[in-house]
Protein backbone atom coordinates (compact mmCIF):
# COMPACT_ATOMS: atom_id res chain seq x y z
CA UNK A 1 0.00 0.00 0.00
CA UNK A 2 1.66 3.62 -0.90
CA UNK A 3 1.97 6.45 1.83
CA UNK A 4 -1.24 8.21 2.88
CA UNK A 5 -2.19 10.98 0.28
CA UNK A 6 -1.12 14.53 2.20
CA UNK A 7 -4.20 16.70 1.66
CA UNK A 8 -2.62 20.49 1.43
CA UNK A 9 -5.67 21.93 2.93
CA UNK A 10 -5.00 20.03 6.20
CA UNK A 11 -1.86 19.51 5.59
CA UNK A 12 -0.71 23.75 5.20
CA UNK A 13 -3.05 25.25 8.00
CA UNK A 14 -1.81 22.51 10.17
CA UNK A 15 1.61 22.63 9.71
CA UNK A 16 1.46 26.20 9.80
CA UNK A 17 -0.14 26.11 13.03
CA UNK A 18 3.04 23.95 14.38
CA UNK A 19 5.84 26.71 13.55
CA UNK A 20 3.31 29.36 15.15
CA UNK A 21 3.45 27.33 18.04
CA UNK A 22 7.23 26.56 17.86
CA UNK A 23 8.09 29.90 17.75
CA UNK A 24 5.67 31.08 20.86
CA UNK A 25 6.59 28.20 22.66
CA UNK A 26 10.12 29.46 22.53
CA UNK A 27 9.47 32.89 23.03
CA UNK A 28 7.31 32.47 25.79
CA UNK A 29 9.01 29.15 27.88
CA UNK A 30 12.96 31.17 28.18
CA UNK A 31 12.21 33.12 31.59
CA UNK A 32 10.52 29.72 33.15
CA UNK A 33 13.17 27.59 31.94
CA UNK A 34 15.60 29.91 33.48
CA UNK A 35 14.34 30.43 36.47
CA UNK A 36 13.81 26.36 37.22
CA UNK A 37 17.70 26.21 36.58
CA UNK A 38 17.56 23.91 33.55
CA UNK A 39 18.40 25.49 29.71
CA UNK A 40 17.03 28.24 28.09
CA UNK A 41 15.61 26.35 25.37
CA UNK A 42 14.78 23.25 27.09
CA UNK A 43 11.17 23.46 26.74
CA UNK A 44 11.33 24.23 23.06
CA UNK A 45 13.49 21.39 22.46
CA UNK A 46 11.33 19.10 24.62
CA UNK A 47 7.92 20.49 22.00
CA UNK A 48 10.58 19.96 19.12
CA UNK A 49 10.98 16.23 20.38
CA UNK A 50 6.74 15.52 21.23
CA UNK A 51 6.56 17.16 17.07
CA UNK A 52 8.52 14.75 15.23
CA UNK A 53 7.05 11.84 18.00
CA UNK A 54 3.76 12.86 16.95
CA UNK A 55 4.40 13.22 13.20
CA UNK A 56 5.79 9.43 13.71
CA UNK A 57 2.63 8.23 15.41
CA UNK A 58 0.91 10.17 12.56
CA UNK A 59 2.53 8.76 9.69
CA UNK A 60 1.72 5.15 11.51
CA UNK A 61 -1.63 5.47 9.66
CA UNK A 62 0.39 4.48 6.48
CA UNK A 63 -0.18 0.71 7.66
CA UNK A 64 -3.23 1.09 9.28
CA UNK A 65 -6.72 1.16 7.59
CA UNK A 66 -9.53 2.66 8.73
CA UNK A 67 -11.60 -0.54 8.90
CA UNK A 68 -9.31 -1.80 11.77
CA UNK A 69 -9.77 1.54 13.69
CA UNK A 70 -14.03 0.38 13.19
CA UNK A 71 -13.63 -3.46 13.91
CA UNK A 72 -11.76 -2.05 17.56
CA UNK A 73 -14.35 0.41 18.59
CA UNK A 74 -16.39 -1.35 20.82
CA UNK A 75 -13.79 -2.17 22.88
CA UNK A 76 -12.89 1.67 23.86
CA UNK A 77 -15.62 2.48 25.15
CA UNK A 78 -14.14 0.20 28.39
CA UNK A 79 -11.00 0.86 27.84
CA UNK A 80 -11.03 4.70 28.01
CA UNK A 81 -12.91 4.34 31.30
CA UNK A 82 -10.32 2.21 32.65
CA UNK A 83 -7.87 4.63 31.20
CA UNK A 84 -9.33 7.59 33.08
CA UNK A 85 -8.96 5.32 36.23
CA UNK A 86 -5.54 4.39 35.91
CA UNK A 87 -4.62 7.88 37.42
CA UNK A 88 -5.98 7.23 40.49
CA UNK A 89 -3.62 4.07 41.04
CA UNK A 90 -1.04 5.01 43.76
CA UNK A 91 2.54 5.20 42.02
CA UNK A 92 0.75 5.55 38.77
CA UNK A 93 -1.01 8.61 38.51
CA UNK A 94 0.86 11.69 39.13
CA UNK A 95 -0.53 15.17 40.83
CA UNK A 96 0.29 18.85 39.54
CA UNK A 97 -1.24 21.59 41.20
CA UNK A 98 -3.90 19.44 43.18
CA UNK A 99 -5.15 17.71 39.85
CA UNK A 100 -4.44 13.89 39.44
CA UNK A 101 -4.55 13.73 35.50
CA UNK A 102 -0.94 12.24 34.15
CA UNK A 103 0.12 8.87 34.29
CA UNK A 104 3.98 8.47 34.74
CA UNK A 105 6.06 7.03 31.83
CA UNK A 106 9.74 6.62 32.43
CA UNK A 107 10.73 10.07 32.29
CA UNK A 108 8.07 12.09 30.77
CA UNK A 109 4.50 12.28 32.44
CA UNK A 110 1.15 11.68 29.81
CA UNK A 111 -1.93 13.24 30.53
CA UNK A 112 -4.59 10.78 29.59
CA UNK A 113 -7.47 12.69 28.66
CA UNK A 114 -5.70 13.52 25.33
CA UNK A 115 -5.58 9.84 24.18
CA UNK A 116 -9.64 9.11 25.83
CA UNK A 117 -10.64 12.31 23.42
CA UNK A 118 -9.58 10.07 20.57
CA UNK A 119 -10.55 7.00 21.77
CA UNK A 120 -13.65 8.21 22.48
CA UNK A 121 -14.25 9.97 18.92
CA UNK A 122 -13.70 6.20 17.51
CA UNK A 123 -16.08 4.77 19.92
CA UNK A 124 -19.08 7.20 19.19
CA UNK A 125 -18.09 7.02 15.16
CA UNK A 126 -18.51 3.26 15.64
CA UNK A 127 -21.75 3.32 17.02
CA UNK A 128 -23.45 6.23 15.05
CA UNK A 129 -22.20 3.91 11.81
CA UNK A 130 -24.06 1.07 13.36
CA UNK A 131 -27.55 2.72 14.28
CA UNK A 132 -27.11 5.18 11.30
CA UNK A 133 -31.09 5.33 10.86
CA UNK A 134 -32.04 4.51 14.73
CA UNK A 135 -30.47 7.06 16.08
CA UNK A 136 -33.24 9.82 14.29
CA UNK A 137 -36.01 8.16 15.45
CA UNK A 138 -35.00 6.47 19.07
CA UNK A 139 -34.29 8.54 22.20
CA UNK A 140 -32.87 5.38 23.74
CA UNK A 141 -30.25 5.27 20.43
CA UNK A 142 -29.64 8.67 21.15
CA UNK A 143 -29.22 8.49 25.00
CA UNK A 144 -26.58 5.67 25.34
CA UNK A 145 -23.56 7.49 23.76
CA UNK A 146 -24.12 10.49 25.89
CA UNK A 147 -24.49 8.55 28.96
CA UNK A 148 -21.25 6.86 27.94
CA UNK A 149 -19.70 10.81 27.87
CA UNK A 150 -21.75 11.25 30.96
CA UNK A 151 -19.77 8.69 32.74
CA UNK A 152 -16.28 9.50 31.48
CA UNK A 153 -17.14 13.24 32.40
CA UNK A 154 -17.52 11.81 35.82
CA UNK A 155 -14.48 10.47 36.29
CA UNK A 156 -13.18 13.49 35.16
CA UNK A 157 -14.57 15.82 37.28
CA UNK A 158 -13.17 13.39 40.33
CA UNK A 159 -9.81 14.10 38.83
CA UNK A 160 -10.68 17.09 38.90
CA UNK A 161 -11.01 18.40 34.79
CA UNK A 162 -14.09 20.61 34.19
CA UNK A 163 -12.82 21.67 30.78
CA UNK A 164 -11.82 17.92 29.40
CA UNK A 165 -15.31 17.00 30.53
CA UNK A 166 -16.96 19.34 29.05
CA UNK A 167 -15.11 19.43 25.76
CA UNK A 168 -15.73 15.50 25.64
CA UNK A 169 -19.15 16.36 26.31
CA UNK A 170 -19.87 18.53 23.14
CA UNK A 171 -17.88 16.43 21.12
CA UNK A 172 -20.14 13.51 21.68
CA UNK A 173 -23.48 15.47 21.51
CA UNK A 174 -22.23 17.10 18.24
CA UNK A 175 -21.37 13.97 16.85
CA UNK A 176 -24.91 12.87 17.61
CA UNK A 177 -26.20 15.55 15.97
CA UNK A 178 -24.59 15.58 13.24
CA UNK A 179 -25.69 12.09 12.40
CA UNK A 180 -28.90 13.27 12.58
CA UNK A 181 -30.43 13.08 16.18
CA UNK A 182 -33.76 15.14 16.99
CA UNK A 183 -32.86 18.31 18.83
CA UNK A 184 -35.70 17.63 21.22
CA UNK A 185 -33.83 14.70 22.47
CA UNK A 186 -30.41 16.14 22.78
CA UNK A 187 -31.76 19.08 24.52
CA UNK A 188 -33.29 17.02 27.26
CA UNK A 189 -30.52 15.10 27.80
CA UNK A 190 -28.22 18.15 27.62
CA UNK A 191 -30.61 19.86 30.57
CA UNK A 192 -29.98 16.24 32.57
CA UNK A 193 -26.30 17.20 32.54
CA UNK A 194 -26.49 20.50 33.80
CA UNK A 195 -27.12 19.27 37.45
CA UNK A 196 -23.93 17.56 37.99
CA UNK A 197 -21.98 20.34 36.05
CA UNK A 198 -23.61 22.79 38.15
CA UNK A 199 -22.24 20.89 41.50
CA UNK A 200 -18.91 20.59 40.00
CA UNK A 201 -19.42 24.59 39.62
CA UNK A 202 -20.24 24.86 43.60
CA UNK A 203 -16.73 23.82 44.27
CA UNK A 204 -14.92 27.05 45.91
CA UNK A 205 -12.16 27.57 43.66
CA UNK A 206 -14.50 26.84 40.16
CA UNK A 207 -17.10 29.41 41.80
CA UNK A 208 -14.09 31.72 42.20
CA UNK A 209 -12.87 31.30 38.90
CA UNK A 210 -16.40 31.89 37.55
CA UNK A 211 -16.95 34.90 39.46
CA UNK A 212 -13.71 36.41 38.75
CA UNK A 213 -13.95 35.61 35.13
CA UNK A 214 -17.47 38.04 35.46
CA UNK A 215 -15.25 40.88 36.91
CA UNK A 216 -11.50 40.05 36.75
CA UNK A 217 -10.69 43.77 38.32
CA UNK A 218 -12.63 43.28 41.46
CA UNK A 219 -9.88 41.09 42.23
CA UNK A 220 -6.74 41.29 40.49
CA UNK A 221 -4.41 40.56 42.55
CA UNK A 222 -5.94 37.12 43.33
CA UNK A 223 -8.69 35.11 41.65
CA UNK A 224 -8.74 37.64 39.03
CA UNK A 225 -5.31 37.36 38.56
CA UNK A 226 -4.77 34.88 35.36
CA UNK A 227 -7.45 36.95 33.42
CA UNK A 228 -5.99 40.26 34.15
CA UNK A 229 -3.05 39.57 33.00
CA UNK A 230 -3.88 37.81 29.97
CA UNK A 231 -5.73 41.20 28.99
CA UNK A 232 -2.83 43.26 29.63
CA UNK A 233 -0.95 41.26 27.10
CA UNK A 234 -3.81 41.47 24.60
CA UNK A 235 -4.58 44.77 25.15
CA UNK A 236 -0.76 45.86 24.76
CA UNK A 237 -0.64 43.86 21.40
CA UNK A 238 -2.58 46.62 19.69
CA UNK A 239 -2.64 45.93 15.65
CA UNK A 240 0.68 44.75 15.22
CA UNK A 241 2.41 43.74 18.38
CA UNK A 242 5.05 44.71 20.46
CA UNK A 243 7.59 42.42 18.46
CA UNK A 244 8.73 39.10 18.87
CA UNK A 245 10.69 38.36 22.28
CA UNK A 246 9.24 41.63 23.59
CA UNK A 247 6.44 40.66 25.85
CA UNK A 248 6.25 41.82 29.07
CA UNK A 249 3.69 40.08 30.39
CA UNK A 250 5.33 36.50 29.82
CA UNK A 251 8.03 37.66 32.88
CA UNK A 252 6.45 36.17 35.38
CA UNK A 253 3.45 37.92 35.31
CA UNK A 254 1.28 35.45 33.31
CA UNK A 255 0.97 32.03 34.83
CA UNK A 256 1.66 29.02 32.51
CA UNK A 257 2.42 31.39 29.31
CA UNK A 258 3.69 28.47 27.34
CA UNK A 259 0.80 26.58 27.74
CA UNK A 260 -2.83 27.83 28.78
CA UNK A 261 -2.03 31.23 27.89
CA UNK A 262 0.19 31.01 25.31
CA UNK A 263 -2.28 32.61 23.35
CA UNK A 264 -2.34 36.19 25.05
CA UNK A 265 1.66 35.85 24.97
CA UNK A 266 0.85 36.00 21.12
CA UNK A 267 -1.46 38.55 21.36
CA UNK A 268 1.23 40.83 22.88
CA UNK A 269 3.83 39.83 19.95
CA UNK A 270 1.94 40.06 16.95
CA UNK A 271 -1.03 42.20 17.50
CA UNK A 272 -4.49 41.65 15.69
CA UNK A 273 -2.51 40.89 13.09
CA UNK A 274 -1.18 37.46 14.36
CA UNK A 275 -4.70 36.77 16.03
CA UNK A 276 -6.29 37.20 12.93
CA UNK A 277 -3.85 34.39 11.09
CA UNK A 278 -4.37 32.18 13.97
CA UNK A 279 -8.45 32.29 13.64
CA UNK A 280 -8.14 32.13 10.05
CA UNK A 281 -5.92 29.13 10.02
CA UNK A 282 -8.00 27.22 12.48
CA UNK A 283 -11.24 27.83 10.23
CA UNK A 284 -9.52 26.36 7.37
CA UNK A 285 -8.31 23.37 8.96
CA UNK A 286 -11.52 22.30 10.65
CA UNK A 287 -13.52 24.05 7.76
CA UNK A 288 -11.57 21.05 5.81
CA UNK A 289 -11.70 17.99 8.07
CA UNK A 290 -15.36 18.71 8.34
CA UNK A 291 -15.68 18.62 4.33
CA UNK A 292 -13.43 15.00 4.23
CA UNK A 293 -16.33 14.08 6.67
CA UNK A 294 -18.63 15.14 4.08
CA UNK A 295 -17.08 13.52 1.40
CA UNK A 296 -16.60 10.21 3.42
CA UNK A 297 -20.34 9.91 3.75
CA UNK A 298 -21.45 10.91 0.88
CA UNK A 299 -18.69 7.76 -0.67
CA UNK A 300 -21.24 5.82 1.39
CA UNK A 301 -18.37 5.30 4.40
CA UNK A 302 -20.47 7.10 7.70
CA UNK A 303 -17.69 5.54 9.88
CA UNK A 304 -15.14 7.70 8.53
CA UNK A 305 -17.44 10.29 8.27
CA UNK A 306 -18.08 10.32 11.71
CA UNK A 307 -14.26 9.88 12.42
CA UNK A 308 -13.61 13.53 10.97
CA UNK A 309 -16.72 15.05 12.28
CA UNK A 310 -15.14 14.27 15.63
CA UNK A 311 -11.89 14.96 14.96
CA UNK A 312 -12.61 18.58 13.56
CA UNK A 313 -14.66 18.89 16.79
CA UNK A 314 -12.18 18.02 19.00
CA UNK A 315 -9.72 20.52 17.72
CA UNK A 316 -12.62 22.92 17.51
CA UNK A 317 -14.46 23.71 20.40
CA UNK A 318 -10.93 23.17 22.12
CA UNK A 319 -9.58 26.01 20.33
CA UNK A 320 -12.85 28.06 20.62
CA UNK A 321 -12.25 27.41 24.81
CA UNK A 322 -8.69 27.96 24.64
CA UNK A 323 -8.73 31.11 22.87
CA UNK A 324 -11.71 32.48 24.62
CA UNK A 325 -10.36 31.91 28.18
CA UNK A 326 -7.05 33.93 26.80
CA UNK A 327 -9.23 36.68 25.87
CA UNK A 328 -11.76 36.73 28.59
CA UNK A 329 -15.02 36.01 27.34
CA UNK A 330 -14.80 32.05 28.95
CA UNK A 331 -14.25 31.27 32.54
CA UNK A 332 -10.34 30.42 33.07
CA UNK A 333 -9.73 26.54 32.11
CA UNK A 334 -7.05 24.49 31.89
CA UNK A 335 -6.96 23.50 28.14
CA UNK A 336 -4.10 24.02 25.93
CA UNK A 337 -4.06 25.63 22.31
CA UNK A 338 -4.24 22.66 19.79
CA UNK A 339 -0.50 22.57 17.68
CA UNK A 340 0.61 25.98 19.48
CA UNK A 341 0.69 25.42 23.16
CA UNK A 342 3.80 23.38 25.14
CA UNK A 343 1.99 20.01 26.08
CA UNK A 344 3.55 16.77 24.68
CA UNK A 345 0.42 14.45 25.52
CA UNK A 346 -1.54 17.26 23.40
CA UNK A 347 0.93 17.38 20.70
CA UNK A 348 0.89 13.88 19.94
CA UNK A 349 -2.43 13.02 20.13
CA UNK A 350 -3.64 15.99 18.07
CA UNK A 351 -1.01 15.31 15.68
CA UNK A 352 -2.37 11.37 15.73
CA UNK A 353 -5.62 12.88 14.75
CA UNK A 354 -4.49 14.91 12.31
CA UNK A 355 -2.98 11.60 10.40
CA UNK A 356 -6.03 10.00 10.78
CA UNK A 357 -8.33 12.51 8.54
CA UNK A 358 -5.23 12.19 6.31
CA UNK A 359 -5.66 8.54 5.87
CA UNK A 360 -9.29 9.04 5.46
CA UNK A 361 -8.54 11.42 2.72
CA UNK A 362 -6.00 9.01 1.27
CA UNK A 363 -8.81 5.69 1.15
CA UNK A 364 -11.15 8.18 -0.15
CA UNK A 365 -8.92 9.12 -3.11
CA UNK A 366 -7.40 5.81 -3.66
CA UNK A 367 -11.52 4.41 -3.79
CA UNK A 368 -12.05 6.55 -6.89
CA UNK A 369 -9.26 6.08 -8.47
CA UNK A 370 -9.70 2.37 -8.17
CA UNK A 371 -12.38 2.18 -11.57
CA UNK A 372 -9.95 4.22 -13.54
CA UNK A 373 -7.07 1.57 -13.07
CA UNK A 374 -9.52 -1.38 -14.25
CA UNK A 375 -7.82 -3.09 -17.31
CA UNK A 376 -9.96 -2.03 -20.51
CA UNK A 377 -11.03 -5.21 -22.76
CA UNK A 378 -11.11 -4.53 -26.02
CA UNK A 379 -13.85 -6.46 -28.21
CA UNK A 380 -12.42 -8.88 -30.62
CA UNK A 381 -12.85 -8.39 -34.16
CA UNK A 382 -14.90 -10.96 -35.68
CA UNK A 383 -13.27 -13.33 -38.30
Amino acid sequence: MGPVALDTWVLVPAMLLLGLGLIMVGSASISIAESQGVGVYHYLLRHCIFIMLGIGLALSFRIIPIDFLERVSRPMMLLSALFLLLVFIPGVGYSVNGSTRWLRLGFVNFQVVEAVKLMAIIYVAGYLARKAELVHTRFFDTLKPLIYGGVLSAILLLQPDMGSAAVITAIIAGMIWLAGAAWKHILVLGMLTLPAFGFAAMEPYRLRRIVSFMDPWADPFNSGFQLTQALIAVGRGELFGVGLGASIQKLFYLPEAHTDFIFAVLAEEFGLVGVVLVLTLFVLLITRIMVIGIMAHRADRPFAGFLAYGVGLWLGLQAVVSIGVNLGVLPTKGLTLPLISSGGSSILMTLLALGLVLRIKYELDRDREVPSRQPIHLRRPMS
